[in-house]
């Protein structure tokens, strides 16, 4: 019933990608790209949104903003709360395509799905490469939706040298009640012959891997979303291990509608975290 659901999303998704994008970027603006991945030995579509006045003179934070198991590159830059958070905050909006279910790893079983090293490694390297960035992880958040939420914590965790904040909304925080859904076992294998895999590939089981007054983390999910118990267990466990981190919960599915609204949040938190750190642009 839940693959179905996304699946009839998907088309809805694209249609007002497509009415929303040209809508929303008037007033801002954004680079449609093509970055190879050299893992995957192909090239992966990428909207960069610029915030307003920006300029090579400066540096600017960069939030990665990851979209959901039915989406695409397409998906945020249609999202109003996500291109006035780039003019608002004067950051860098990093849009990546995650491919059709990759769960943002590098697969075991498919050579073509190697998006954690795409995205923390050779995406972030040609975005400092191309833009005035601020190159370092007090100047780098991800953030993303549902897939893209579990995306999120999941490269931020493994990959502290390169996000000092990361954000999740509606997010498939633990992968393992799920094991028939969204394409996971073609990425990690069935669940009954390589629950290694599954229990590794967790997020709430890499929790220990996070130190001490790193990582900056906020977690939003409505409390009708299929993901709500998974993030109340994720939050308590966080709660366990006094690990500090924003916690929302809200009325609401696991719906576009919330998702824009979200943002909002998640924004403003990679706002007040690249100002602590004094990573704000110069």
């Amino acid at each position: 019933m839940i693959q179905t659901m996304f699946t009839k999303m998907t088309k809805f998704f694209a249609v007002a990608a497509f009415l929303l994008l040209h809508l929303n970027l008037l007033a801002s603006t954004a680079d449609t790209l093509e970055v190879y991945s050299a893992k995957m030995k192909k090239n992966i579509k990428t909207v960069v949104i610029l915030p307003d006045g920006y300029a090579k003179t400066k540096k600017y934070p960069v939030v990665y903003l990851l979209h959901g198991y039915s989406g695409s590159y397409a998906y945020w830059p249609a999202v109003k709360g996500a291109v006035d958070g780039a003019d608002r905050y004067q950051m860098i909006l990093v849009c990546p395509d995650g491919g059709y279910g990759s769960w943002y790893w590098d697969s075991p079983v498919d050579p073509a799905f190697q998006y954690e090293t795409f995205v923390a490694k050779e995406l972030v390297a040609w975005v400092d490469k191309h833009y005035a960035t601020i190159a370092a992880a007090k100047g780098r958040g991800i953030a993303g939706l549902s897939m893209g939420g579990h995306g999120a914590l999941y490269l931020a965790i493994k990959h502290p040298d390169v996000f000092g904040a990361t954000g999740s909304m509606s997010g498939g925080v633990d992968i393992r009640p799920f094991p028939n859904n969204w394409d996971m076992a073609k990425r990690l294998g069935k669940y009954s012959e390589f629950p290694e895999r599954w229990e590794k590939n967790t997020v709430i089981n890499m929790l220990h891997l996070i130190e001490p007054k790193t990582l900056k983390i906020i977690i939003d999910c409505g409390t009708e979303d299929f993901f709500y118990k998974v993030n109340e267990k994720l939050h308590q466990e966080l709660l366990l291990r006094n690990i500090p981190h924003d916690y929302i919960t809200r009325p609401g599915g696991h719906t576009s509608a919330y998702w824009q609204n979200a943002i909002y949040y998640q924004l403003l938190f990679m706002d007040r975290f690249f100002s602590a750190s004094d990573a704000g642009a110069k």
